[in-house]
């Protein structure tokens, strides 16, 4: 056992598995020798052995939680977030459960958007930990993830004070433009970038700041300059400025720069550049896709682009099959569904109608009056001048959906306005006769019905006289919504405005239209599958269209 636990030490790693592989056979009922075993075959890769080892290690020795940890640490490093928070929770519950546990659990939490579960988890380690800067700027960045900005500013500015880092500057100012304090963000993001030039991450979200704030152009593209930056990070910062372009309005141009100054060779560079080119030369966003592959061939964001790619390409086969290792891999993820009725619909399958039965699927219905209102019009009316005070900003965020308007920047279900807080009363009903309505079945909406619901998210989108929504879906969701508050008046028989389904939100050769329109009504609720493309007609009248919108997901 010694001579094991050196040879791991010293990451000689064959030789200590072929040494501890007659050992665990010898000594099957130790518990000890199982834990060394499993740490061998995890060394190797071999997954499958290592997680067998430690499972047997930690059914003999309940009590053996370095078992747990190793094994929870492969969980995580393989995406298997689920299997992870179960194999931790007995541990997690005991009084003197390690830190380690809890890390690992919030960073499971984090990839399976369970935010309020990620800030329980950071607090646990910030009270075993009192007083240390890397846990506390863990939880800022938590909370500030979970919408609750100002304790995240409160434990950013005391992570600060003990250690001066940019990450954690970047925390502050993601929650303090969260807040609406769009002055104090700025700075926060600008020290952020001070602190460690080339931050890539601190320059996107400054230069996204100044535009979505109504600075020209210019002044936010100016902020990602490349000047002295490493061939790595010029190639992040160009990616990022050619998404600015794009968020502007002209793609030729956003891709013209990365074709002039290149890409580098980086990933990101090249995704970026296939997903420019993806509107006007489909071959060539192949190229950069291929590339991008070639960067960094186990990336979940190449997968779907390159699947994505094999679509706009007219190769709907090649995409397909893609998909089919795909979503093996993430079956909830509602964008490789959306993708791969992309493919259905392009080979006339007739699984394509099947999984958008809008009939079945979308749903339209008046918000319930909440209490504290007699009337709902008088509600819609309060809700939404609390909405109109909560949008500050000017332009519409990067790689977002609305064109021409603009996102409300907090999470409005920390929202004290008591307009919007009762929302989620007004919804509740609509929601849970729509749940109902849907009836049981094993299609992808119906078998994730579940005792309850929460929400994912909850946002208002305000746009301006051409404003819209290209086609997109939530991959993130279950049931995707769409409310609204105040319309443009229009001309009878015109559909400025109206929500539509089934265009897809990438370039396919044929083109295929959308299938499925509903027209908006003040006070009405949609809902429908998140894997849905869906999309809004521009409006093109006077007067703004305000919308609120939110993700259900099953609880």
């Amino acid at each position: 056992m010694a001579r094991a636990s050196a040879l791991l030490n010293a990451r000689r790693f064959a030789e200590a598995a072929a040494l501890l592989a007659p050992l665990a056979r010898l000594h099957a009922r130790v518990g000890a020798v199982r834990h060394l075993n499993g740490a061998a075959h995890a060394a190797l890769g071999d997954m499958a052995g290592a997680e067998r080892e430690l499972r047997a290690a930690m059914t003999l020795e309940p009590a053996r939680h370095e078992a747990v940890l190793l094994l929870a640490q492969l969980l995580g490093a393989a995406g298997r977030h689920e299997d992870l928070v179960a194999l931790t929770d007995a541990l997690a519950a005991l009084p003197q459960a390690p830190a380690g546990v809890f890390d690992l659990r919030a960073r499971a939490f984090e990839a399976l958007h369970m935010q309020d579960a990620r800030v329980a988890a950071r607090r646990r380690i910030v009270a075993l930990q009192p007083g240390r800067s890397v846990p506390e700027h863990n939880l800022a960045a938590a909370l500030g993830d979970a919408g609750d900005a100002e304790e995240a500013v409160l434990l950013a500015r005391r992570a600060l004070g003990a250690a001066d880092r940019p990450e954690t500057w970047l925390v502050l100012g993601r929650a303090l433009q969260s807040m609406g304090r769009f002055d104090e963000a700025e700075q926060a993001l600008r020290a952020a970038a001070q602190r460690r030039p080339g931050y890539v991450d601190a320059l996107r979200d400054l230069a996204q700041l100044i535009w979505m704030r109504g600075g020209d152009l210019a002044t936010a593209r100016a902020v990602l300059a490349r000047d002295g930056c490493a061939p790595a990070v010029a190639a992040r910062l160009r990616a990022v400025e050619a998404r600015l372009i794009e968020t502007a309005g002209d793609g030729v141009a956003a891709y013209a720069l990365l074709a002039r100054e290149g890409t580098g060779g980086d990933a990101v560079a090249e995704l970026t550049a296939a997903h420019l080119a993806m509107a006007f030369d489909p071959g060539q966003a192949l190229v950069h896709g291929r590339r991008a592959e070639a960067a960094a061939p186990d990336d979940p964001a190449v997968e779907r682009k390159m699947i994505e790619l094999e679509l706009a390409a007219a190769r709907p086969e090649a995409a397909l099959a893609r998909l089919d290792r795909a979503i093996v891999r993430q079956p909830l993820d509602q964008g490789l569904v959306a993708l791969q009725w992309i493919g259905w619909r392009l080979l006339g399958d007739s699984r394509a109608a099947l999984l958008y039965d809008y009939r079945a699927f979308v749903g339209a219905a008046m918000l319930d009056c909440p209490p504290g209102w007699t009337r709902l019009e008088d509600y819609i009316r309060d809700l939404a001048v609390a909405l109109r005070a909560a949008h500050g900003l000017q332009r519409h965020p990067l790689d977002q959906s609305l064109r021409h308007g603009t996102q409300t920047t907090a999470e409005l279900t920390r929202s004290r306005d008591p307009a919007i807080r009762a929302f989620t009363i007004a919804i509740d009903g609509p929601i849970r006769r729509y749940i109902e309505a849907l009836g049981a079945g094993t299609d992808l909406v119906r078998r994730r019905r579940a005792r309850d619901y929460r929400l994912n998210g909850l946002w208002s989108v305000r746009l301006q006289p051409g404003g819209h929504h290209v086609s997109h879906v939530h991959p993130r969701g279950w049931i995707s919504s769409a409310c609204h508050l105040e319309l443009p008046e229009t001309d009878p028989g015109c559909e400025d405005g109206w929500l539509t389904f089934g265009e897809p939100g990438i370039p396919v050769r044929p083109a295929l239209p959308a299938e499925h329109r509903v027209r908006p009504v003040s006070g009405q609720l949609v809902l429908f599958p998140s894997y849905m493309w869906h999309a809004t007609v521009p409006f093109r009248c006077p007067g703004s269209r305000l919308t609120i919108a939110f993700d259900v997901v099953p609880a």
